[in-house]
């Protein structure tokens, strides 16, 4: 991505909280010069100096408002990082630097790709993409979906950008980003949860909170390396080949998966009920 950006043309970050901060440490890691990164953030036009992820972005190029930068400078990406509630307020002030070439990237819950076109025009090229929290880590998984405008050199680019902190996949249909949201964007929500439950679980058999919290946490990031180590294991195969007949196992999975008490119905009304949100979120009028 290092001669996709100049000064002229730059990558722009609106918004910088955890998830902008992720996507700006991977970009950096990719190579993309940063001097070529511009940052639109009024808190961290304030406290820029004392993070270490912004020190290698010229201090010219973080700004408060979009109005502070030099009038002759169009995004060649701009990246939307604020919150859906912050989005209506947002879109006007960057309105001037997207051009008929600029791929507009959105990472906001429910704001649809018609919402951006009332303010960029039904020939705008715009990306709306949905990552999650291990992006922090360069371990995320990011979907996108295209608008029709979007041609192929803004789709790859789009990918790049996303790539850069981890997978990604290609949705069909706008509509199928709230189920993704639900799962993947929510979803290490879950089951940090399942840790606390895992570790109140252990307590609750009487060991002692430190080794349980030890036991529940490692359990999980050790499975995890499992299913990330055999990628072309299913997580049904690697289940099974934990689960003796009449064993320990067998036993704990019985009351896990039971019909009137399984994790299974609980996860889908889980999922259900964070997708009927991202709808909401895409309803909500500014």
């Amino acid at each position: 991505m290092q001669a996709v950006f100049n000064t002229e043309n730059p990558l722009i970050l609106l918004g910088c909280g955890n998830m902008g901060q992720a996507l700006l440490a991977g970009w950096l890691k990719a190579g993309v010069a940063p001097d070529s990164i511009i940052i639109i953030d009024p808190a961290v036009a304030q406290a820029a100096s004392r993070a270490d992820i912004f020190r290698p972005i010229p201090a010219a190029n973080i700004v408060g408002k979009a109005d502070e930068l030099d009038a002759s400078i169009t995004a060649r990406a701009i990246l939307l990082a604020v919150k859906p509630q912050m989005m209506a307020d947002a879109l006007p002030t960057i309105e001037s630097l997207v051009t008929s070439r600029t791929l507009v990237v959105s990472v906001a819950a429910g704001t649809t790709i018609e919402n951006f076109e009332a303010t960029f025009g039904e020939n705008a090229q715009i990306v709306r993409t949905m990552p999650n929290t291990p992006a922090a880590v360069g371990e995320g998984i990011t979907g996108l979906f295209a608008s029709g405008a979007t041609d192929d050199d803004n789709k790859s680019l789009a990918a790049n950008l996303m790539e850069a902190v981890g997978d990604i996949i290609w949705l069909e249909r706008e509509g199928a980003i709230n189920a993704l949201t639900a799962v993947s964007g929510s979803g290490p929500a879950y089951i940090f949860h399942l840790v606390e439950c895992l570790a109140a679980a252990a307590e609750s058999e009487g060991l002692p909170a430190e080794d349980a919290a030890k036991l529940a946490r490692q359990t999980v990031i050790g499975a995890g390396a499992l299913l990330a180590g055999e990628p072309e294991t299913s997580a049904s195969e690697l289940r099974e080949r934990v689960t003796s007949p009449k064993g320990t196992t067998a036993a704990g999975l019985d009351a896990l998966m039971g019909i009137d008490r399984g994790l299974g119905g609980l996860i889908r009304e889980t999922v259900r009920a964070a997708r009927r949100r991202g709808e909401e979120l895409g309803n909500l009028k500014s």
